[in-house]
């Protein structure tokens, strides 16, 4: 047991050492840019290789999670057209393509209305004023999405029917994510390959409308998915939440 430990800790180190920092890109995630070297690509194939049960074994509950979430909705849109998953897709979709529109011309109080007040005041002093101060850009541009899965569905009624209401969506694009220094071009985050990056986003139900509250990496599924098991039946909950 006592070399298993050293093992991962040895893992986790190197791990720590050559993966490059994330920190930049909508959420204040970039796209590491590890894979991309030699001896990044053969650590990433060892981790892989030597933690592929645990691999498996999570993404099997993440597609548990899925399937409940998506079970979830269903039964919801019984009770408005809100909780439809081509709806909410479509309503992911565009966030996605309009929050990286604002990240990319660095004001996101122009696209204040697709995210939750707190939320886009905070990246936009958290990060991208932080990032002008330094003399830094953040370049994230985005060509296409490839998958747009549910995670978690939680139903709230806060203030109002179905207010509150969160759904947590993991989603796929092909990214160019990188940092780099506005005088010089120099890069010193990332790269200016386009690669196929996951990231986690959370809409919540604002006055009727889905607005982004939170995006993180793609690291947070494992978490979301085992969340999913701690949720009592929808079908147990909502009418005595409705009642309410």
């Amino acid at each position: 047991m006592s070399k298993l430990v050293i093992y991962l800790s040895a893992i986790s180190v190197t791990c720590l050492v050559v993966a490059d920092p994330a920190f930049a890109g909508p959420g204040g995630v970039i796209a590491s840019a590890l894979s991309e070297t030699f001896w990044g690509t053969v650590i990433m194939l060892c981790i892989l290789t030597f933690f592929s049960p645990w691999i498996v074994y999570y993404l099997c509950k993440e597609k548990l999670a899925e399937r409940r979430a998506r079970k979830d909705l269903r039964f919801m849109a019984g009770y408005s057209e809100l909780f439809e998953w081509l709806k909410v897709q479509e309503r992911a979709k565009d966030c996605f393509y309009r929050v990286h529109s604002g990240w990319e011309s660095e004001d996101l109080s122009t696209v204040s209305d697709w995210m939750t007040d707190w939320y886009w005041q905070n990246q936009q002093q958290v990060h991208l004023e932080s990032w002008k101060k330094q003399g830094l850009v953040n370049v994230c541009k985005v060509t296409h999405l490839s998958q747009i899965k549910p995670l978690l569905f939680v139903h709230r009624n806060q203030s109002a029917e179905h207010e509150g209401s969160m759904v947590v969506v993991a989603i796929t694009g092909e990214t160019q994510d990188y940092l780099k220094v506005k005088e010089t071009g120099k890069i010193v985050e990332g790269s200016k390959k386009f690669k196929d990056v996951e990231t986690i986003w959370t809409l919540t139900l604002i006055d009727g409308v889905w607005k982004v509250s939170n995006i993180e990496s793609s690291s947070m599924s494992v978490d979301y998915a085992k969340e999913a098991k701690y949720l009592p039946k929808i079908e147990t909950t909502v009418v005595s939440d409705l009642r309410a």
